[in-house]
């Protein structure tokens, strides 16, 4: 099976590093333009979007911004005229102990859930009315195994949040079918980031991997190939379906 996405144009959110970074250049392997967006890291997203071809473009938008949030579906719009796919990959893992004070907890509340589920839902609130005027589009959500296993008390918010996303991606696939609108959600599991690496620091990396069915921690490339085979169509008809990308560490 060869995947050629030379016709697609994809946005693809958290693209400056980590899974969305290696996102972006998988999906321009396969052919595909990337809007690549960024929240503060415009170097890493410029680097990207070098890598990604030369009809590749970054895009700045703060996502616990709501204005922001708000303008970065048409930004690229403006940019490309068309959009084929989103790719809801940028997420915050704040650590939440319960004694923190409560004015902090509000607000790692607050921006956890901007970030990881406030604005997808305003990507999804842009992206839709374009993919009904153009007969479809793909919605691929990287969400997490802690929306179903849940995580230790003090990611509770983080794991909250990515459950709120999966419910979001299967309303998207059930409610928009009809439109040929089709809506993915990817979980993976501890990956080798940035991000993990905080967790990895505080717990430890036995505790990352003691409970892997395989001998290594998965690669953020793990995670793009299958985001790569679900923006193909060659998915489609998995519409509204959880992959898990863990290593096995989780199955539901």
């Amino acid at each position: 099976m060869q995947i050629d996405l030379s016709d697609q144009t994809l946005l693809v959110s958290g693209a400056s590093r980590g899974i969305g970074r290696a996102i972006a250049l998988a999906l321009a392997d396969a052919g595909a333009t990337v809007a690549v967006h960024y929240g503060r890291s415009a170097d890493a997203a410029q680097e990207v979007a070098a890598a990604c071809g030369p009809d590749a473009r970054p895009f700045q938008a703060d996502l616990t911004d709501l204005e922001a949030t708000d303008r970065l579906v048409d930004d690229v719009l403006d940019t490309y005229d068309r959009l084929h796919g989103l790719v809801l990959n940028a997420g915050v893992a704040r650590s939440m102990p319960l004694a923190a004070d409560t004015a902090d907890w509000a607000a790692d509340w607050d921006d956890t859930m901007h970030v990881n589920l406030r604005a997808p839902e305003l990507l999804c609130r842009h992206a839709l009315p374009h993919f009904q005027s153009e007969d479809g589009g793909r919605i691929i959500s990287v969400a997490s195994r802690a929306a179903f296993r849940g995580d230790t008390p003090d990611y509770m918010a983080y794991a909250a949040s990515k459950a709120g996303l999966v419910a979001l991606t299967r309303s998207i696939a059930r409610g928009f079918g009809a439109d040929n609108i089709k809506g993915f959600t990817v979980a993976p599991g501890f990956t080798r980031t940035d991000m993990a690496q905080d967790f990895i620091d505080e717990y430890g990396e036995a505790h990352a991997t003691s409970d892997l069915a395989l001998n290594e921690l998965t690669e953020p490339a793990d995670v793009a190939s299958v985001v790569v085979f679900l923006a193909s169509g060659h998915a489609d008809h998995a519409t509204g379906t959880t992959v898990d990308v863990n290593a096995g560490s989780y199955v539901h």
